[in-house]
């Protein structure tokens, strides 16, 4: 039987957020999550391309459940300056930490050293991170359609307007865009990955792109590795790109990040 890998994650997921509410309540961070706060447009950046033709959200990543180890050295203040001196269009920050070695403030530290807006790239499952999203000072989380029942996805939808940050809600298939669209979500993130088995095929992105509804904007996730790639899903409709892993192993990730844009030199 192959691995499940998202049970396994959300079962981790669970517990950590029992304990997490126990040493902090649900209240405290709810009143940090309301207070005024710089903001960076997320949403915003995306809606349109950027100046070469496409915007990338390029990932601080060091490790996976399926790879192991990527890169766990990795510098997170440097290597997101790298990002913003290239053109990327914003920042994705793994903090989940059981399974991709995220440090506890990965997400602080990339916030200050670079002035794009910062998504938090986790496995959210209930209010309590979502508070604890906003209070950490990110710009736009993560949703994912498969980790939360319909009725949680709405209500986690609503409470990140009203908290102020923009969500990223993730889809693999079409019985998930159309969850993803009933529920109201407008930036969609197309998961190439499939999160049971972690295999990964770019035709999802490019099946998927023809459901987007007007006022929604697409992201193509997971499994970009070149330019010939982001081709194809610009010539589905497709102009935004989350990227990690061929980003992080990269041996100079400033010239392979202009290079995914078509910038040379």
């Amino acid at each position: 039987m192959k691995p499940d890998f998202l049970s396994k994650i959300i079962e981790t997921k669970e517990r950590e957020v029992e304990i997490s509410s126990k040493a902090i309540p649900e209240s405290r961070l709810r009143d940090e999550a309301l207070q005024s706060r710089d903001r960076r447009p997320f949403f915003e950046r995306l809606a349109v391309p950027g100046a070469p033709g496409a915007n990338i959200i390029a990932e601080i990543k060091r490790a996976s459940p399926s790879r192991g180890d990527i890169h766990p050295d990795l510098n997170a203040d440097l290597q997101a300056k790298s990002y913003e001196r290239a053109g990327a269009a914003a920042i994705s920050v793994l903090t989940e930490r059981a399974f991709f070695r995220a440090r506890p403030d990965d997400l602080q530290r990339v916030r200050r050293a670079v002035g794009l807006p910062v998504l938090r790239k986790d496995f959210i499952i209930s209010p309590y991170q979502v508070y604890e999203t906003a209070a950490m000072g990110a710009d736009a989380v993560l949703l994912i359609v498969r980790a939360l029942s319909r009725k949680m996805l709405k209500d986690l939808l609503d409470l990140c307007t009203e908290v102020g940050l923009d969500a990223l809600v993730e889809v693999h298939s079409e019985e998930e865009m159309a969850e993803a669209t009933s529920a109201g979500a407008r930036l969609i993130g197309i998961n190439n990955r499939d999160l049971s088995t972690f295999q990964t095929d770019l035709q999802t992105s490019i099946r998927l792109a023809g459901l987007i509804q007007d006022g929604q904007i697409a992201v193509a996730e997971s499994g970009i590795h070149d330019r010939g790639q982001v081709e194809s899903l610009l010539a589905a409709g497709i102009w935004n790109f989350l990227i990690g892993e061929s980003l992080v192993k990269a041996p100079d990730p400033e010239v392979f990040l202009r290079e995914l844009l078509g910038r040379q030199g």
